[in-house]
């Protein structure tokens, strides 16, 4: 999974978590013609809506501009992880074993980049997930991206 630096989400972590949200992840995506761009996912139990983004995005966008953590301009953005929810850690999927997840690889692994299927087993290293009647084992460290996919 696309790496962060630590002093950034260590900083992103202590805004979030003292205005009692859960950090539920950082993408830091490098943009054509502007920078970057910095989402932050929030998550809370009683879920999240526009005022706790903006809330959270003012606290941070001030903690930002003192600290200065990114070189060159971004744009923030900060919002639920949604539905179709990315998944960033280890302890994430976990919460997500028996849904069915999209994962996308950094590199082909065995002819393919892209997997969709339903999550059967993760630990600190590798997932299990039954894709096109196979168990197929990738390595957390080797995932670009994941999502939840949606059941309605």
């Amino acid at each position: 999974m696309r790496k962060v630096p630590q002093n950034l989400l260590d900083m992103v972590d202590g805004v979030v978590s003292t205005l009692d949200y859960e950090l539920w992840g950082i993408e830091l995506l490098p943009r054509q013609k502007s920078g970057h761009l910095l989402r932050v996912y929030i998550e809370a139990p009683q879920g999240i809506g526009v005022d706790d983004c903006e809330k959270v995005s003012r606290q941070l966008s001030a903690v930002l501009d003192v600290e200065d953590p990114i070189h060159g301009e971004y744009t923030l953005e900060v919002s639920s992880p949604g539905m179709d929810r990315p998944l960033f850690t280890a302890e994430q999927f976990q919460r997500y074993v028996g849904s069915d997840v999209r994962v996308k690889l950094l590199s082909t692994a065995v002819g393919r980049k892209n997997y969709r299927g339903q999550l059967l087993s993760v630990d600190d290293q590798q997932l299990q997930m039954q894709v096109d009647k196979e168990t197929v084992s990738l390595s957390l460290d080797q995932i670009d991206t994941a999502r939840v996919v949606p059941q309605f």
